[in-house]
């Protein structure tokens, strides 16, 4: 129930096709709630709506995550939206010709399956964080809420993409911070700015991660496999800005020395506090069909190669770059449910039995 699932779940009651979203999560909107505290959208409010309901906030303005997770859950309300809340997938199988759903104490059986997760949904750390002298705090990016949760001392921060970066800014005030990891690069303009205004809003979204970096052209094709590995440039935070408070830029983190992160270079820091900005696994193991190890599925446009009636929406890339983005994911959504609506009609009935 993130954006991906409300937007399918939008288009699919606009089509009067039966569903219902499973959330493991007890309130709309909480896995933005559980974010850091000061992280604000990196897209401005009027690229932060939903299909049919624009966010309401004024223009070129960026929302906090509390504020878009509230939104979320007032989409939902709206369009009366059949979530149910507090329900862990655990298993996806086939068994007679349909799809079998494993939720908690439910079992769903049906015959057309959307998986709307994002790809970040099982923590990747390093096997030598173990390593480590166990007197240090360690977080993981997901983990880390403010600076209240660190130790007195030194913070290393792994990894040096946009949650990296957001975070050493966060921490910087507070205490001496070490950022570890390749120069990702950064947009050579301030997104709160007035030129953001034409080219973020205007050429960036709406037209190169839109409708010119896609699936469907040469550039986009060869774009694609090097973004996916990649990652993108920082967005919000410039590295002006944490040289001026005082960030140190380091080689990337290797493994561990007497109990303290080695570096790339040889050299090993004496840090009181690790926040791992490594990013994610897609964390599909729960999907148990053939072809499946837990990774990035094979599927083109949403609509798994190998397995028909099973559909994805809110991969990274998947359609475009726009398509792991708010204002993307809704185009996504609706040629996923255009394919759905086009299978026989019986086939769109799931049902439900408790399993003990």
């Amino acid at each position: 129930a993130g954006q991906a699932g409300l937007s399918t779940g939008y288009h699919l009651a606009l089509r009067g096709i039966p569903f219902v979203i499973l959330d493991a999560d007890a309130r709309v909107g909480d896995q933005w709630r559980r974010r850091w505290d000061s992280l604000r959208l990196f897209t401005p409010s009027q690229y932060d709506g939903l299909p049919g309901m624009p966010f309401p906030a004024q223009y070129h303005t960026f929302p906090t995550k509390d504020e878009f997770a509230d939104y979320l859950e007032e989409y939902a309300r709206r369009f009366e939206l059949p979530v149910r809340p507090a329900t862990r997938v655990t298993r996806l199988g086939r068994a007679g010709g349909r799809y079998v759903v494993e939720a908690d104490t439910t079992r769903f059986e049906t015959a057309n399956v959307v998986v709307a997760m994002a790809g970040y949904q099982r923590r990747k750390v390093p096997e030598f964080a173990q390593a480590l002298d166990p007197r240090a705090v360690q977080l993981h990016s997901s983990e880390y809420r403010n600076p209240s949760q660190l130790a007195a001392g030194d913070v290393l921060i792994a990894g040096a993409g946009n949650s990296g970066a957001e975070i050493a800014k966060d921490i910087a005030g507070v205490h001496h911070v070490w950022l570890a990891g390749r120069d990702v690069g950064q947009i050579p303009f301030d997104i709160a700015g007035r030129p953001s205004r034409l080219l973020l809003s205007r050429v960036v979204l709406r037209v190169v991660f839109h409708r010119v970096l896609t699936v469907g052209t040469p550039i986009g094709r060869r774009v694609r496999p090097k973004a996916v590995g990649r990652g993108g440039p920082l967005i919000r935070v410039k590295s002006t800005e944490l040289d001026a408070l005082g960030v140190e830029r380091t080689p990337g983190v290797t493994g561990a020395r007497d109990g303290m992160p080695l570096l790339a270079d040889g050299r090993t820091l004496q840090v009181a506090n690790v926040v791992w900005c490594t990013g994610f696994s897609p964390g599909l193991e729960w999907i148990d069909l053939p072809g499946f190890d837990g990774g990035e599925p094979r599927q083109h446009r949403g609509i798994a190669t190998d397995h028909d009636g099973l559909y994805f929406v809110g991969r990274f890339f998947q359609t475009a770059m726009s398509s792991s983005m708010i204002h993307g994911v809704g185009r996504d959504a609706e040629y996923v449910v255009t394919a759905i609506a086009g299978r026989p009609r019986l086939s769109q009935v799931a049902t439900a039995s408790a399993t003990r």
